[in-house]
């Protein structure tokens, strides 16, 4: 009989499985935790990344993984993964989320004026270190090392030179000492740096309009010198070119003198001379004949033919009736 409100009995009917199947469930959970054990001692590092392996047993081992499929001992050995590709850190008023950490960078010129700097510095961890790297700082670099480093390498740097100078013409040369000291603090920690990025250097307004009015005075100053040195090398140049003219006078008059004292020498020792010039001198309408006789006279044709005329003509009247 059943009570009521209880369900009645029911007998199931028994199932026995057969011994070959009792046999296979052993085999096939041992199969299952076989494979699931196996798979938790591959590894795959992805492209860009490193591994680096800690052991329970003796710590963390020097052998870092590469990128591929890698074997390790499963639930002994836990591999780390690091980011092995660029990486960059920006500490700028602008940035996302900017704080006291991670906010512009504040230091003073060597005059002691404020000057506001916006840094970002690309680096990334040194493959072959990354096992040293994991053992000495940790994942937590950025924090421990980085960004402490770069506060304090960018104002000792800034320190050495004047507000002036760098936002004008030593802006490289601040950038150059800023990755000189931060390249070794790096090296030191098994980090490689890749670059460091001024991206904007700050001063106080005031300040920045003196400098401006000061460096326009200087350049007006400059201008200025270069128009008195243009001016006086043109003066240079005109009295070389008069002492230039002076002397090519002097030698051409000198030169005149020498040839009338030539001519006159050869006058004095030739006194021939003296009526081939007057015969080349006269008109070619004057017939004058200069006899090569001892005598050395001048022959004038007119004459000798005005006197020859009234000779011809006498005779001519004696015949008259």
């Amino acid at each position: 009989m059943t009570t009521p409100g209880q369900p009645p009995n029911v007998k199931l009917p028994r199932m026995s499985l057969p011994s070959s199947g009792r046999r296979l469930w052993p085999l096939l959970l041992g199969a299952v935790l076989a494979v699931w054990v196996i798979s938790q001692g591959v590894k795959v590092i992805p492209a860009g990344f490193v591994g680096v392996v800690f052991s329970s047993f003796s710590g963390v081992k020097p052998d870092v993984l590469q990128e591929g499929i890698h074997f390790v001992v499963p639930f002994v050995d836990k591999v780390n993964l690091y980011d092995a590709r660029l990486q960059e850190v920006t500490l700028a008023h602008d940035a996302p989320n900017a704080n006291d950490s991670e906010g512009a960078i504040r230091a003073r010129s060597k005059e002691g004026l404020d000057i506001t700097a916006d840094v970002t510095v690309q680096f990334r961890i040194d493959r072959a270190k990354a096992a040293v790297l994991h053992k000495e700082l940790g994942r937590n670099y950025l924090q421990t090392v980085i960004r402490p480093q770069v506060r304090s390498k960018v104002r000792d740097a800034i320190g050495q030179f004047s507000a002036a100078d760098i936002i004008s013409t030593q802006r490289q040369a601040v950038e150059a000492s800023i990755t000189r000291a931060l390249r070794d603090v790096f090296s030191r920690n098994n980090l490689v740096l890749d670059s460091v990025l001024l991206r904007e250097l700050r001063i106080p307004e005031s300040i920045a309009k003196a400098i401006e009015q000061k460096q326009a005075a200087e350049q007006q100053v400059a201008v200025e010198r270069n128009r008195l040195q243009q001016s006086s090398i043109s003066a240079q140049r005109a009295v070389v070119e008069a002492q230039g003219a002076a002397k090519a006078a002097i030698e051409q008059a000198k030169g005149e003198a020498q040839a009338l004292s030539l001519r006159g020498r050869a006058l004095r020792e030739n006194p021939q001379l003296i009526q081939l010039t007057v015969a080349e001198k006269l008109a070619p309408t004057i017939q004058t004949v200069m006899l090569p006789s001892g005598g050395n006279f001048l022959l004038d044709l007119k004459s000798l033919g005005n006197v020859a005329a009234p000779a011809t003509a006498t005779p001519a009247t004696d015949r008259a009736p």
